[in-house]
């Protein structure tokens, strides 16, 4: 093996390594609650791909039953959450373990969302026999955990080249995840199989684990088999997730929702400030060039660039077909792709398809061709506001280091695409272009239960009441259910239970579950009423409608109405890119009167308190906040993207509260695409539902 290659190996293993290890877990039998979790047999290893969501092989969440099926089985995962690469926190998490003398480390449950190929349930091989391929495994974690996730290729076969495998070892007498360098030596089963090479043992814990091309530092297979009394084995290609069921018409499949998670998760990590821990983006500007055209040459796109790209890409709705991409791909190459490749399903397996290309110009031209194209593209469903023009101005500001004619060219066909899509929009007047309209329709007029809470100002405890408003058809109606004074914060849920409880009962009808609204001073935003369980076990927030009442100051009719009929604009303000801020007068009196003010941070705290009390002085009756994450440290985008999405698609402000009511409904049944959504609260000072006057008496002085 020639030196320089590999010391360029060496260098690159060492820059990798911790980000694989942060990234890979291990897969056992789930917590019980009889043992400490985590200390049973391993099955095999796994990595994430996107927050929430690892991958394994499907032989490895096969073990230790035989009888029972794969999709919907419960695994245990086993990740290490401390060092360099990792995100920190195991909110959620079923307990602790050692694992290696290296860290903290965190169990979870998993659950196995689907396996590949589908019919394994009913052709399971036999003990020691090999699975067939492509033996993957998707599962979905249980709880909201933070933790780091790995960068996948894009192509849809890989380079022979050097690479390594990680995974869960027991060598030394406790359990690691370990990497050790190897070889890719072909492949095999029509590209769905790696060959690996015999530089060293793959022990059986490594099942499942990360393949790493350690010249391009991405993820390029899944570790599956070792040969027989030989060292090397077999990895599946990570492109065979391709393969997993197509969604019904209309709905965004199971891997266009995974590699969006995917792609957004790394475009946050490169463009947060809150941590200077090493990002894959980082360790890719640092790794060794083996391809002759350096990053950010003329030739090629930047890591940060690449990033960045995937990540607006992301933003977009998922591509119509695989056609569609399939046609992108070739226009901005020049030739036709290799149709024997797996389909490209998301816009970011577009890019996948355009390296090497023929010609001048290289992949940093025939990617931003690409990327023109899809920004004038019909979608699906309308993109989120601005995101096509995010995407073409991206293109235009990254095209000015590269050739002038390259950036005259861009222009013109950004221009002609423009053109071309009205043509077709105005082709297609008369007839929906984006499917059925889902309108739906605001909260129901009649009557809503209120809920009003006082702090002392002396002591840590509350004086409350539950009372019934008879709705705007008579806001002068409220008619009481009942009262208490001084009870503790965690004594509140207990305490109003069964007043809650009554309350439901005289507002709800058949057709729906009562508005249910928390009167409360800002101070008390962060209270956990959507969290509360009043019957069957199920909280509120997921049964009914839940927003919030300031009572503060008056909100124009008129305001109020634009901001009824949309569109929504959602405005942050008490943050800009991550860092706190507070919103002047004058700027919020600026503002368009069909704005909602964002507030992402703690609600109790300063300077989001001072923003709360700021927005609602402005007259803005309409405000969504949050309870402050698990995680302090993590990046508030997740939240104002997803956030944004749900405006846009809400259209206006009469649907808000049942809207994040469904979103409560997602993230209770662990929908890892709504996990963003957690401890969300609408503020909603409707004119029409008058708050009563006056406060109840206080307790014993």
């Amino acid at each position: 093996m020639p030196d320089g290659r590999t010391a360029g190996s060496a260098r690159a293993f060492e820059l990798l390594e911790p980000l694989v290890r942060a990234a890979t877990v291990r897969v056992h039998a789930p917590p019980d609650g009889y043992e400490t979790p985590g200390t049973g047999p391993t099955w095999g290893s796994g990595f994430f791909i996107a927050p929430g969501w690892v991958l394994t092989c499907a032989h490895v969440v096969g073990e230790g039953g035989a009888a029972v099926r794969l999709a919907g089985r419960e695994v245990g995962i086993t990740f290490f959450s401390g060092g360099t690469g990792g995100t920190g926190g195991t909110g959620g998490s079923a307990g602790f373990a050692g694992f290696g003398g290296d860290g903290a480390t965190g169990t979870v449950t998993g659950r196995v969302e689907c396996v590949l190929p589908e019919r394994l349930d009913e052709r399971r091989p036999g003990r020691r026999a090999l699975w067939d391929l492509p033996d993957l495994a998707l599962v979905r974690v249980l709880a909201p955990v933070t933790h780091a996730c790995v960068w996948l290729t894009d192509r849809a076969r890989p380079r022979l080249d050097d690479a390594a495998y990680f995974g869960c070892t027991e060598e030394l007498g406790f359990r690691e995840i370990t990497g050790r360098t190897t070889r890719l030596r072909g492949i095999a089963a029509g590209g769905a199989a790696i060959r690996l090479g015999d530089d060293d043992e793959i022990e059986a814990g490594m099942s499942g684990g990360p393949v790493v091309d350690l010249a391009r530092g991405e993820v390029v297979g899944v570790v599956k088999a070792r040969r027989s009394g030989a060292g090397g084995g077999l990895a599946v290609s990570v492109a065979q997730l391709r393969t997993l069921p197509m969604a019904p018409t209309g709905q965004t499949g199971l891997y266009r929702r995974v590699m969006q998670a995917h792609d957004l998760y790394h475009y946050d990590r490169h463009l947060s400030d809150l941590d200077s821990r090493r990002t894959w983006t980082d360790v890719h500007d640092e790794l060794p060039d083996g391809d002759g055209g350096p990053y950010g040459g003329r030739g090629r796109l930047t890591p940060g660039e690449r990033t960045t790209l995937c990540g607006l890409l992301a933003e977009l709705p998922p591509p119509g077909s695989s056609e569609a991409v399939r046609e992108l791909a070739e226009q901005a190459r020049g030739e036709e792709p290799d149709t024997t490749l797996p389909a490209p399903l998301s816009w970011r397996d577009g890019l996948g398809l355009l390296h090497d290309p023929p010609g001048a110009g290289g992949e940093a031209a025939a990617m931003l061709r690409y990327a023109t194209a899809v920004s004038v593209a019909d979608h699906r469903e309308p993109p989120s506001p601005g995101a096509d023009e995010e995407l073409w101005d991206w293109v235009r500001a990254t095209a000015e280091r590269l050739w002038r004619p390259l950036r005259r060219e861009l222009g013109e066909r950004h221009e002609r695409g423009l053109a071309e899509r009205e043509r077709r929009r105005r082709a297609a007047a008369g007839r929906e272009a984006y499917g059925p309209a889902r309108h739906r329709a605001g909260l129901p007029p009649g009557p809503s239960v209120l809920l009003e809470a006082w702090a002392h100002g002396w002591e840590d405890v509350y004086d409350w009441r539950v009372s019934v408003l008879a709705g705007p058809a008579r806001p002068d109606r409220v008619t009481p259910v009942a009262a208490g004074v001084r009870a503790t914060l965690a004594a509140l849920p207990d305490a109003l239970r069964a007043p809650l409880a009554e309350g439901f009962r005289r507002c709800d009808t058949h057709e729906a579950a009562a508005l249910l609204e928390v009167a409360v001073a800002p101070e008390l935003f962060g209270l956990r009423v959507d969290e509360w369980t009043v019957s069957g076990g199920t909280p509120v927030g997921v049964q009914r409608p839940v927003v919030f009442r300031s009572g503060g100051g008056a909100v124009p009719s008129g305001r109020w109405a634009r901001v009824q009929a949309g569109p929504l604009l959602g405005q942050r303000a008490d943050c800009l890119r991550g860092r706190p801020r507070s919103p002047s007068p004058g700027w919020l009196a600026g503002l368009l009167d069909n704005t909602v003010p964002v507030l992402c941070r703690a609600p109790d705290t300063e300077p989001t308190l001072g923003a709360l009390h700021s927005v609602r002085e402005a007259g803005y009756g309409v405000v969504v906040c949050r309870r402050p994450p698990a995680d302090p440290g993590a990046s508030c985008a997740p939240f104002h993207r997803g956030l944004r999405e749900e405006l846009a698609e809400a259209g206006r402000g009469a649907v808000l509260p049942q809207r994040l009511q469904a979103l409560r409904q997602r993230a209770y049944g662990a929908d890892p695409d709504a996990y963003w959504a957690a401890g969300l609260a609408l503020v909603w000072d409707d004119p029409a539902r008058a708050l009563p006057e006056e406060e109840p008496l206080r307790g014993d002085l």
